[in-house]
């Protein structure tokens, strides 16, 4: 079953992984397609070849076999027609009937002893005896004078074979015409094609199904491999990639992407770590100095020192705050409502005398969350509309598609389409909110769509303000 599963993740690789399956399914079936052809063409060739010399052997014996008893042939009788020539009997002439040649048969040499020898043809060196007493009437054998022309109703050349052999009768020069069919090598060539027709599709299809399948199972390991890589985050480093029995080279990739998330987690926990403690030992300093400072005699430099301090304790609470949400604690949920939170820390935010606050809050908008990180969460995004509001700042609760909405917006200048994503990275601040009396870090919106993620929701930035979005059913 669980290979079943990793098979079947195949559909979902991306289009570069699942390329690879079918271009070696491709290259496969065109290699084999290759071959088999060659190997087709090539074996019809010799076939055809091999029947067709056949064949032209059979003609030339035959030529042979008729060259003794053409010489008791009287050519004076057949000048204007051709004869067929019988084996007679011992001492009887032969009689007449139609033979026809082609031009390019193989032709017989001299005779010598009473036997015919074919000088260029695969049957060379046969011998027969003249002496033979059978009677032979034979239609693929034509006896005519030297140099006339056969006629062509009798040997076709697509479906005879023909052989040639000049002999000497009892009237002068003579040649002897011989012909055997080629018809059971067109049957045999039909057959074969017959056969290669569709017997090299199907095997081509074979071919490529068991590559396709072979394929994709050597490939399933990897997509589960993928699957999971994809699954991990900051989070969850703990989790590991499957590792396949193979014990072949993918056996060894997964191996090795385990190897590298144990450094991670580990990197990542030491950083964790590190930062946490950093922001734990920073606090109790700080609130020292702070508490000495508010203690000091009121001037200039104690209430810029004062501000830094403030600064750097905000700083402090961020950084412990990031590495608990890096650190992907557990949330202490229970059912609150979002506008009743919202409303509150709304009217908590410090503001200048001339900025009006205005609140549009839907009653009942309850789900399940941590009310101290919504807390945060609306006080980050309400903070920061105050610090760049001209006049007004509105915050709307509602209920919206099955969802908790809360928008948080400003009459500000607003944040550019192409950095509405880039104000949710740690540290950054726009150019207009570097100056030092802004306030802030760079670390209230990053913060804020954490909780936001934590909780299941979103968190956009977008004309005028930020929205975020939880399911109600989280």
């Amino acid at each position: 079953m669980t290979w079943w599963r990793g098979h079947l993740m195949l559909g979902r690789l991306p289009v570069g992984m699942a390329s690879v399956r079918l271009r070696a399914t491709a290259a496969a079936t065109l290699v084999v397609a290759v071959a088999l052809g060659l190997a087709a063409v090539v074996l019809v060739l010799a076939l055809r070849g091999s029947l067709q010399s056949s064949a032209g052997a059979e003609a030339a014996r035959k030529a042979v076999a008729a060259a003794p008893y053409a010489e008791t042939v009287d050519l004076t009788a057949v000048i204007s027609r051709p004869t067929t020539v019988q084996t007679p009997t011992p001492g009887e002439p032969a009689t007449t009937g139609r033979a026809r040649a082609s031009s390019d048969a193989p032709t017989a040499g001299p005779t010598a002893g009473g036997r015919a020898r074919l000088a260029d043809d695969p049957v060379a060196g046969l011998v027969v005896q003249p002496a033979l007493a059978l009677r032979i009437a034979d239609p693929d054998v034509m006896l005519t004078t030297v140099g006339a022309p056969a006629a062509t109703s009798w040997a076709q050349a697509s479906d005879f074979a023909v052989a040639r052999m000049p002999v000497s009768t009892s009237s002068g020069s003579a040649e002897i015409w011989a012909r055997a069919s080629l018809v059971g090598a067109d049957q045999a060539l039909g057959t074969l094609n017959g056969a290669l027709l569709p017997g090299v599709p199907a095997l081509l299809l074979v071919v490529a199904g068991m590559t396709w399948f072979s394929v994709g199972r050597t490939l399933a390991p990897v997509a589960a491999i993928r699957a999971k890589v994809a699954d991990i985050t900051a989070r969850d480093l703990h989790q590991r990639v499957p590792v396949p029995s193979s014990g072949d080279e993918i056996a060894a990739l997964a191996t090795t992407v385990n190897g590298t998330l144990d450094r991670l987690e580990t990197a990542v926990e030491t950083h964790k770590r590190f930062v946490a403690d950093a922001a734990h030992e920073l606090r109790s300093p700080i609130a020292t100095l702070r508490a000495r400072l508010e203690l000091a005699e009121p001037s200039e430099l104690t209430a810029e020192a004062l501000a830094d301090v403030e600064r750097l304790q905000s700083l402090a609470a961020d950084l412990l705050l990031l590495a608990k949400l890096d650190a992907g604690e557990p949330l202490r949920t229970s059912d609150l409502d979002l506008g009743q939170v919202a409303a509150e820390e709304s009217l908590r935010i410090k503001r200048r005398p001339e900025l009006r606050m205005e609140l549009d809050v839907e009653p009942d908008v309850v789900f399940q969350g941590s009310r101290a990180h919504l807390a945060r969460l609306v006080t980050n995004l309400v903070d920061n509309a105050v610090r760049h509001a001209a006049a007004v700042v509105r915050v709307r609760v509602r209920q919206e598609d099955g969802q908790a909405v809360l928008q948080v917006l400003d009459d500000g200048p607003g944040i550019p389409v192409g950095q509405r994503e880039a104000v949710f990275d740690r540290f950054t601040r726009l150019d207009e909110a570097r100056a030092r009396d802004v306030g802030g870090a760079g670390l209230g919106l990053p913060i804020a769509r954490d909780i936001a993620l934590l909780h299941g929701g979103t968190l956009v930035a977008e004309e005028g303000g930020f929205i975020a979005r939880f399911p109600l059913n989280h």
